[in-house]
């Protein structure tokens, strides 16, 4: 059974390794498929097993309910309760529902969720890991191309070069148009 500190150490050491992820303007498919990967990686690199797509517990809905849902990973460990992770960009209930039929199973339930804005934290058992990204709209295209960089490797953002050019004085304006007279405006002090 899930056990309270083990399920939170392990979505926990799901969230550290997911705050390391850093990919550049992928589509929507190719970011929640390198997730799911990652999750995968990092559950082998902990030394389980990883299975992609294993049948979940809860069936589908009518006219299906003869066939089970899958959940997109599923971790089976020497010791210690399995873990099945779900992941998604969007608020689905069904992923809610299934996370909570493993959890009632005596899986460690987890929901990584990926995007932008604001995620809602699941009813308990079911833990939430985010992995927040940033987009932009493709030149000349639609739709919506996703990036995550994660803090550590921000580049700082570019100063002002006032102070090290010896020819510019603090607080002067560099000449952008050397050698060319500039034409001056009087302001117009006549007024209405």
């Amino acid at each position: 059974m899930d056990t309270a500190g083990d399920g939170d150490l392990v979505a926990t050491g799901l969230a550290d390794r997911l705050a390391e992820l850093s990919f550049a303007d992928l589509e929507p498919t190719a970011v929640t498929d390198l997730i799911i990967e990652t999750v995968a990686a990092w559950g082998v690199g902990n030394g389980w097993r990883a299975y992609r797509r294993p049948p979940s517990v809860l069936p589908l809905p009518p006219p299906m309910a003869h066939r089970h849902s899958c959940v997109d990973v599923g971790l089976a460990r020497p010791v210690g309760a399995p873990v099945v992770v779900e992941v998604d960009r969007s608020d689905r209930q069904r992923t809610v529902d299934k996370l909570l039929a493993e959890a009632a199973a005596g899986r460690i339930a987890i929901w990584v969720r990926w995007g932008t804005g604001r995620f809602e934290a699941p009813p308990v058992p079911v833990r939430l890991v985010t992995c927040p990204v940033t987009w932009r709209r493709p030149l000349g295209g639609s739709g919506r191309l996703y990036s995550r960089v994660p803090a550590t490797e921000r580049p700082a953002p570019a100063h002002s070069a006032t102070g090290t050019d010896p020819a510019v004085g603090a607080g002067q304006q560099t000449d952008l148009f050397p050698g060319a007279a500039p034409d001056l405006v009087e302001p117009d002090h006549t007024g209405p």
